[in-house]
């Protein structure tokens, strides 16, 4: 990690963080939309109880950590996501990731989080072991993550 330094990202970053996500999608051929990208990071950056940005700079952006914070009633306190974890490629192996993880914990234990979760590939096994690194595990029980958006635009779910 000689040369970069971990610090939370700032308004200026959003560019670049723009990039650095559209790298993370491409990576899985996911389309990404420039505009909606760049207006989340801006919600974020502008409400910090929401959660936080971290990024790698070496006198330019070489991964960020998305952190989410929320309410979870099974804890009864605040509870954190890793919304985002990424490294360019050729700056990988590197320490580069587990220092940006080790930022964003952090800012969960400053923030009274009790929990962390993320999610993971099948079959992403550098990342299942770097979480693994930091006590991160698959629940042990048979919960599964369920997902549906919501159009909130009419407040209503969309079918």
């Amino acid at each position: 990690m000689n040369g970069v330094h971990i610090r939370q990202a700032g308004a200026a970053d959003i560019p670049a963080l723009v990039h650095l996500m559209e790298a993370f999608y491409a990576e899985s051929s996911y389309p990404l939309d420039r505009v909606w990208a760049a207006r989340s990071f801006e919600t974020l950056l502008a409400q910090p109880a929401l959660g936080a940005i971290w990024v790698a700079d070496s006198g330019r952006l070489l991964g960020h950590a998305v952190l989410t914070v929320y309410y979870a009633m099974e804890f009864g306190a605040l509870a954190g996501a890793i919304d985002d974890l990424f490294v360019l490629a050729t700056h990988r192996k590197q320490g580069i990731a587990r220092a940006l993880l080790q930022a964003l914990l952090d800012d969960c234990a400053q923030r009274g989080c009790q929990s962390i979760r993320v999610e993971v590939g099948a079959g992403n096994d550098a990342a299942t072991a770097l979480y693994a690194a930091f006590g991160l595990h698959a629940y042990d029980d048979d919960r599964i993550t369920l997902h549906r958006e919501l159009d909130s635009a009419a407040g209503e779910v969309t079918t």
